[in-house]
């Protein structure tokens, strides 16, 4: 027996050594291969691929070069780490100092739980950019400085490449927005860049990689400007056009050249540049965009061309001394939609519906006189006449004649064959494109696409269940929150584009379960560093152009500046935005200590939009304060700042203590009137002492009972009470809720044909009715957390340790989730049969979960718990089991 057991452990630790295993899915500042990073200390991230059960990274040695085959041999000339005995999949590079305008190289080795090195990674590469702004070569540059004229200008110059070119990028930081081409290719496939920025304190450049594009002998560049948020023609109620850096677009870019004889050149912007006016005769972010393309110059990018008649360009100031690198995925047309459904009033009005709401542009195609005058009028919903109705989302426009349409793009046809039309420098959210024409013009379906724009953040999350309506939930949300996302987080696509605190925090979980967002957050949590004021105020809009400093940004919704980098945490592992945003949550949490030493504060606006009961904005403000300090006061411990950490958890109790003194009840359990977000928010946010716990969600599931199992709350609410019911022993109930189809409820929006998220449950009403609103998105991060039952793990974040607490909630017969999270993916998937439930659970390498499951008989790959020794079982109590998983795929039976 001895001799079989021990054979038997021999084999299984020569299958563990000879099994394959490495690093992989390696990352620079979160990005593929970027270039153009301007960190000295960029973030190198990886992940171990490797399918046994309790596979974990014992240690690792991180190579940096450039050289690509040294590096890819183990052999780095900028920093090698050594053997690293750690399990972490996150190091800040700290070799020999980065030199700009220099591609590296870099692998990673790791070691097994058995000891056992890998083989060096593929590997990956990064590439700086500036650096610094003394690296600049290039002026700043413009046409003109009247901000009020319209057409938009082109800029050109020709130059000769004497060599032979064997790499070429070009830096351009624009105030405004750019469309870049190498003759008379556009570059790149972003949309709408530079991102929008408080542009007279920071202003983003980009980095292209151009070598393809450059030929031996004459060359062209090719720069067309638009107004963007930097030249904001339209006007609203945010008074955009009267912002402090309010300037006519220009640009500044070098174009650094390597020839084959290892020589270099750099080609920059000057006044030497060419400049005209182009056929785009007016452009604007809010509103749409209009060319007459009899104005168009063929030719204009390209080398050759006459410019004889153009103007040479004259300098301007830069917006801002802060120019940095534009470091994020980019927004892109991510999908094309052909239109749905097209009706035809009359050979001059065609109405067309793509099938579903969206935000982005529409392309039409058409044929027709020269000078015929076309207009695509964008909404989300049609009048009684069939025809696009727009009275829902252009309520806050205040224009000042009739030349600048709300959501309308005019084009001018030539006259020469077909002609494509597709805005350059705008975007707008709908379903419907109402086209008349001056002039009869014959439309099919397929003249005219839509396509879907917003950031290219890559998918991190998938849902599926049983129920389709849940399914149909889930990628409403997503649409909204992808609708919602063009470098900063917004609440609706078409009637404001504004980058409201309150939604974002709300939505916060929703993005990071669904989406590798980290890097836009990290760009608008810089934005929240340039807007807030030395007293610490926040607006409650970010960018501004100076509204929202004194009306909707109290601790509800300003509370970004706490919230978001603290999920950011907790989903990453990574305290980068902690640190960066440690100074300006505490001046904020200082603030509202000062404004109100008492621990309660009527500072905000409130359950925005509930469906009947209004909760006191004391309260939910309160609530928030408290949320702040407590963040504040964990950041503190985090960092090692021991005095922080005790001040402000001091003062988090003084808060959570004021909240409890003034609202709640302690006999009945009732906070205030007892009303949905009442009960629910103080549940959710820790609020409610320990020994009441049970009696408040006591409480709440009698008031949502009472309420019909409907919900009765506004945005805060929605938040809190699906996870307040769930966490309380009531997640039948929340499930009850959340999939209701008649009103209120997501599920009334979705039978009603909703493909998006609204902003006011009642889909009639007369107000606050736009149709692509992310602020009630909360469901789809409730959805991972409660039939999902994926929590990250405040003491080990990132998912080092997944937290597992699925309910198989009844009504439901399967349901399915998935989380690529730091260290790989993570699966929870259930299926009921009868009274037995079947649940999947990956672990990825290198991390472990804690499981609680209910179940009276548990069985993991037909076994009992205690014959796996990838599982301990932690603590089993009347049918509740908490289990500890090692890394793997595990089955579980449950009775």
């Amino acid at each position: 027996m001895c001799l079989v057991f021990l054979l038997a452990v021999m084999f299984l630790a020569q299958t563990k050594t000879m099994a394959s295993w490495e690093a992989g899915n390696l990352r620079c500042e979160y990005l593929v291969n970027p270039i153009g990073i301007d960190s000295p200390n960029p973030r190198l991230t990886w992940i171990m691929i490797d399918d046994r059960r309790e596979a974990t990274q014992s240690a690792y040695e991180i190579v940096v070069g450039t050289d690509s085959s040294k590096v890819g041999s183990g052999v780095g000339d900028k920093w090698t780490t050594g053997k690293i005995t750690s399990a972490a999949m996150l190091a800040e590079y700290n070799g020999l100092p980065l030199e700009p305008f220099t591609r590296y190289f870099w692998s990673v080795k790791v070691w097994d739980a058995w000891g056992n090195p890998s083989s060096a990674s593929l590997p990956a590469s990064f590439e700086t950019g500036m650096m610094k702004k003394e690296n600049w070569k290039g002026a700043w540059i413009s046409d003109t400085r009247d901000v009020r004229l319209k057409p938009a200008p082109y800029f050109r110059k020709e130059f000769i490449a004497g060599k032979k070119v064997v790499s070429a990028r070009a830096y351009i930081a624009a105030g405004g927005l750019f469309e870049l081409y190498i003759n008379g290719e556009k570059v790149g496939n972003h949309r709408l860049d530079p991102m929008y920025t408080r542009f007279d304190r920071r202003t983003l450049y980009l980095t292209h990689d151009i070598t393809k594009l450059l030929k031996e002998g004459g060359n062209a560049i090719g720069v067309l400007l638009g107004n963007g948020w930097y030249n904001h023609q339209s006007t609203a109620v945010w008074y955009f056009d009267e912002a402090p850096w309010r300037a006519r677009p220009g640009f500044c870019m070098d174009i650094r050249i390597t020839y084959a004889d290892g020589s270099q050149e750099t080609i920059s912007s000057g006044t030497e540049w060419k400049t005209s006016l182009s056929p785009v005769v007016f452009n604007s972010i809010y509103t749409g965009e209009h060319i007459d393309a009899r104005l168009a110059q063929q030719g204009w990018n390209t080398p050759g061309f006459d410019d004889s008649k153009w103007a040479n360009a004259i300098p301007v100031g830069a917006p801002a001394e802060n120019i940095v690198t534009q470091a994020l995925h980019p927004i892109r047309d991510v999908e094309e939609i052909p239109a749905f459904k097209m009706t035809k009033f009359s050979d001059s009005l065609y109405l067309f519906d793509l099938g579903r709401n969206i935000a982005g542009v529409s392309q039409l195609k058409v044929r027709g006189a020269a000078g015929t005058v076309i207009r695509l009028k964008h909404a989300e919903r049609l009048g009684a006449d069939g025809k696009a109705d727009q009275s829902n989302i252009d309520v806050h426009y205040r224009p000042t004649d009739q030349l600048d349409p709300f959501g309308t793009d005019i084009y001018t046809l030539k006259g020469k064959g077909e002609e494509i039309f597709k805005p350059s420098f705008n975007y707008k959210g709908f379903q419907y494109v109402e086209v008349t024409s001056d002039q009869p013009v014959e439309l099919t379906k397929e003249s005219l696409t839509g396509y879907f724009m917003h950031s290219d953040v890559p998918a991190a999350g998938h849902i599926h269940s049983s129920d389709t309506i849940l399914n149909k939930i889930w990628k409403a949300t997503n649409n909204s929150y992808l609708s919602n996302l063009f470098g900063y987080p917004t609440d609706c696509p078409q009637r404001e584009k504004n980058g409201w605190t309150g939604d974002a925090h709300i939505a916060i979980e929703t993005g990071l379960y669904n989406f590798d967002g980290l890097t836009v957050y990290e760009k608008w949590l810089a934005d929240h560093r340039d807007e807030q004021q030395p007293n610490g105020v926040l607006p409650a809009i970010i960018p501004t152009s100076g509204w929202g400093y004194t009306w909707a940004n109290g601790p509800d919704w300003t509370s970004t500046i706490a919230i978001i980098p603290w999920n950011i945490y907790l989903f990453y592992g990574d305290t980068k935005l902690l640190s960066d945003c440690y100074d300006n949550i505490r001046r904020y949490v200082d603030h509202i200590e000062q404004i109100s030493p008492s621990g309660i504060t009527d500072w905000g606006l409130g359950d925005w939009v509930p469906v009947k009961s209004v909760t006191p904005k004391e309260l939910t403000s309160s609530i928030y304060y408290y949320a702040d300090a407590s963040i504040l006061a964990k950041t503190a411990g985090i960092l090692g700042k021991t005095a922080d950490s005790e001040k402000y958890n001091a003062l988090a109790l003084k808060i959570k203590n004021a909240i409890n003194t003034k609202y709640l009840n302690r006999e009945t359990g009732i906070y205030g009137s007892g009303f949905q977000t009442e009960l629910s928010a103080p549940l959710h946010w820790g609020i409610v002492p320990e020994e009441l716990r049970s009696k408040v969600a006591e409480n709440l599931a009698k008031r949502v009972i009472a309420d019909g199992k409907h919900i009765d709350v506004g945005l805060l609410g929605t938040k809190t009470v699906l996870n307040a019911l769930s966490a309380n022993g009531y997640a039948d109930l929340a499930y009850e809720v959340a999939l209701q189809k008649t009103f209120p409820s997501w599920g009334w929006w979705i039978v009603n044909g909703a493909t998006t998220l609204y902003e006011n449950w009642p889909i009639d009403s007369k107000s606050d009715i736009s149709l692509n609103h992310i602020m009630f998105g909360e469901i789809g991060a409730w959805f991972y957390k409660s039939p999902g039952g994926i929590y990250p793990d405040e003491q080990q974040p990132g998912f080092k340790n997944i937290v597992l607490k699925p309910d198989f909630v009844k009504g439901l017969n399967s349901f399915e989730a998935s989380h690529a999270g730091p260290y790989g993916t993570i699966v929870s998937s259930w299926k009921r049969t009868g009274k037995k439930i079947e649940y999947k659970v990956t672990v990825p390498p290198n991390s472990t979960a804690s499981l609680v499951l209910k179940g009276d008989k548990i069985l993991e790959g037909g076994k009992a718990l205690s014959a796996n020794e990838s599982i301990k079982v932690v603590k089993q109590d009347n049918g509740l089991n908490e289990l500890s998983l090692k890394a793997g795929s595990f089955l579980f039976s449950i009775r």
